[in-house]
């Protein structure tokens, strides 16, 4: 019984790319930061997988005999968003960027989407979503007008109050954007942001649904799947791959809820793989610019390592990741070019080896499918002969 347990740390990221000066990210450095905003981390567990031999990060020590393997990878994928960090960590490499609206969507899109769904919006310009309900949340209570909205991301986010348009309703116009939104205006997501309260207190809930776009061709997930694998995802894993690829989903909200789920996967008997986002770092506390909160959700995860490791089985391959970074400390609000972490664990693993910088987030999808003898689909590098026992 062969298991990988995949878990993306949303936004986690380890330094500035080479490039990141043309995403306008230079001095992005979602961990190093943090550590140094905080006065320090504390990460016990993940220190001794071997966080702190990966990246300079205050508080987190690099460690002689790590209880892990270690590196970090770099996106080869134009971009810093979600979709395309989590393609390429599933082996699809995307050879151009997803289309971006620093001045809105064109008219075209906006007056198709309105007919669509018979009402006007509100807003049409890039913004953060807490900052955009408080500016036009009274608005759209007294006139019923969805609140769409981008970002730096290649995102066309719908925000409404749960009790002007009903989550079911809310679910229903993303559906619809999301069928405009092709072409040349193939945005990478189309995301529902509901939320609740009153003017001065409005408050976004975890009612939250991406509407992406489908791989345009096999990832790690669809083989796996195919060759009679088990691909159980948990949090927003299922909206990023548009459920292709997956045999069981538990759309989990939050960090806890993801956690536990991880759990409860863990404890069935099967072959293949549990494929999860935590997005709390990103969500809750990157793109609101809170140091000390995603500080905080660091060590509550790092808490919870503990009873993931008591689960693990004879042939259970752990492997902590990110996607892309989302660094608090900046001006920025938006996600950052930068290197993702690397961290694999298992009874089954070597200790202590350094897997350098990998080139490609593909090398996962490529070390992930060898260790399900399996081929891989073209792109990155198996890294497994370097970490596993012979």
């Amino acid at each position: 019984m062969k298991r990988i347990i995949l878990i993306v740390m949303d936004s986690v990221g380890v330094g500035e790319l080479p490039d990141a000066d043309k995403y306008g990210d230079s001095g992005s450095d979602t961990l190093g930061n943090i550590a140094r905003a905080v006065n320090g981390l504390y990460l016990p567990n993940l220190e001794r997988l071997g966080l702190g031999n990966i990246h300079d990060i205050q508080g987190v020590l690099p460690q002689k005999e790590p209880l892990g393997c270690y590196g970090k990878a770099a996106e080869v994928s134009p971009g810093k968003d979600t979709t395309t960090g989590h393609w390429e960590i599933a082996g699809v490499i995307m050879d151009k960027p997803f289309p971006v609206y620093p001045d809105g969507f064109p008219n075209e899109i906006i007056s198709e989407f309105e007919d669509r769904i018979g009402t006007k919006i509100l807003g049409n310009y890039p913004a953060s979503g807490t900052e955009i309900i408080k500016e036009l949340g009274q608005q759209h209570v007294k006139t019923g007008y969805p609140i769409v909205y981008t970002s730096a991301d290649s995102v066309f986010q719908i925000a409404a109050h749960e009790d002007v348009i009903p989550i079911s309703r809310l679910y229903e116009i993303c559906r619809i954007a999301r069928e405009i939104l092709k072409g040349e205006h193939a945005a990478a997501r189309v995301i529902a942001r509901p939320f609740v309260g009153k003017a001065d207190s409005f408050i976004r809930t975890s009612n939250r649904r991406d509407f992406s776009l489908e791989p345009p061709r096999k990832t790690m997930l669809d083989v796996l799947k195919y060759s009679g694998f088990e691909v159980k995802a948990v949090g927003k894993i299922d909206d990023i791959f548009t459920g292709r690829g997956i045999t069981e989903s538990n759309h989990a909200l939050g960090n806890d809820a993801c956690q536990d789920a991880i759990i409860e996967f863990m404890k069935m008997g099967f072959s293949g793989l549990i494929f999860a986002n935590l997005v709390d770092f990103d969500m809750q506390f990157g793109h609101r610019n809170n140091a000390e909160g995603y500080a905080d959700a660091l060590h509550r995860m790092d808490t919870w390592i503990p009873e993931l490791m008591s689960l693990i089985n004879h042939d259970d391959i752990v492997i902590f990741t990110a996607d892309h970074g989302c660094d608090p400390t900046t001006e920025s609000t938006d996600h950052s070019r930068e290197y993702i972490p690397i961290l694999i664990y298992g009874n089954n693993i070597k200790r202590g080896v350094d897997i350098g910088t990998r080139s490609t987030f593909a090398d996962i999808a490529a070390t992930i499918m060898d260790y399900f003898c399996l081929e891989s689909q073209g792109f990155g590098k198996s890294f497994l002969k370097k970490i596993i026992n012979d």
